[in-house]
């Protein structure tokens, strides 16, 4: 991979890009066991940067049914039940509740992506991401209505008028299409997947030993060559199809 995310350095936390779908479970999967890596690594400065990641860039703008949408995707009914049920028991290991029955719609997920760069601007990125997630995933929200969002982005603290405002315009939708734009020329094509420093790229929703692997290989490489830059590692696994 000849370009990086972002560039490597050795002075400030360490840069995390999370790169994700706001419609992926194994997503939300993949934070979680980001938040229990970086908890076994206090001592670690880190800063997360949200990087969106679209699934479905043809997805019509209100959605599609849900069944109409796995069944498209993956199949019949026993098969979409199987990736499910192995979804349902890593997300309980994580602490997620998800609650697949209670989605019916498969949302256009740029506007939950726009919302969360929004958020960015008042520090709050990561509580708004956590909210949308759970919204989903646990509550069955519609994460494409602009009044959903709205409620989610006021809910973690953003002001009521301007976040009004925002999801009534349409900024910030060409930042998240090109951001995709430039996820998928680094030849990442699912996700959940971590970018650590801008130099070593990890896929999929990796078990919270290996993301503290990465982050002492990031810290090990600061200390010697502090001021060294590179392109970005090849991605270490297999990607994750997020569903």
């Amino acid at each position: 991979m000849g370009e990086v995310l972002a560039e490597r350095s050795a002075v400030g936390p360490m840069r995390i890009e999370f790169i994700f779908d706001t419609v992926c479970p194994w997503c939300f999967v993949g934070k979680r066991r980001l938040e229990r890596a970086l908890a076994r690594r206090p001592g670690i400065a880190a800063e997360v940067v949200w990087r969106p990641f679209l699934l479905n860039p043809d997805m019509p703008e209100d959605g599609i049914s849900r069944a109409t949408y796995l069944e498209r995707k993956f199949g019949g009914p026993a098969r979409v039940a199987r990736m499910l049920g192995s979804l349902a028991d890593a997300g309980r290991a994580e602490g997620i509740d998800f609650d697949f029955e209670a989605i019916t719609r498969t949302p256009n997920s740029l506007h939950s992506h726009r919302l969360v760069r929004f958020a960015g601007h008042y520090g709050l990125a990561a509580a708004t991401v956590e909210s949308i997630l759970r919204a989903y995933f646990e509550q069955g929200q519609d994460i494409g209505s602009g009044d959903v969002l709205l409620r989610i982005g006021t809910s973690v603290g953003l002001p009521v008028k301007e976040t009004m405002a925002f999801l009534s315009s349409g900024e910030a939708r060409g930042d998240v299409f090109m951001e995709n734009a430039h996820t998928h020329r680094l030849s990442i094509n699912g996700v959940p997947c971590f970018v650590f420093d801008g130099s070593y790229g990890i896929a999929g929703a990796q078990d919270p030993d290996i993301l503290v692997r990465m982050i002492d290989l990031v810290t090990e490489g600061r200390l010697e060559a502090p001021l060294s830059r590179g392109p970005m590692a090849p991605l270490s696994t297999p990607l994750k199809e997020g569903i």
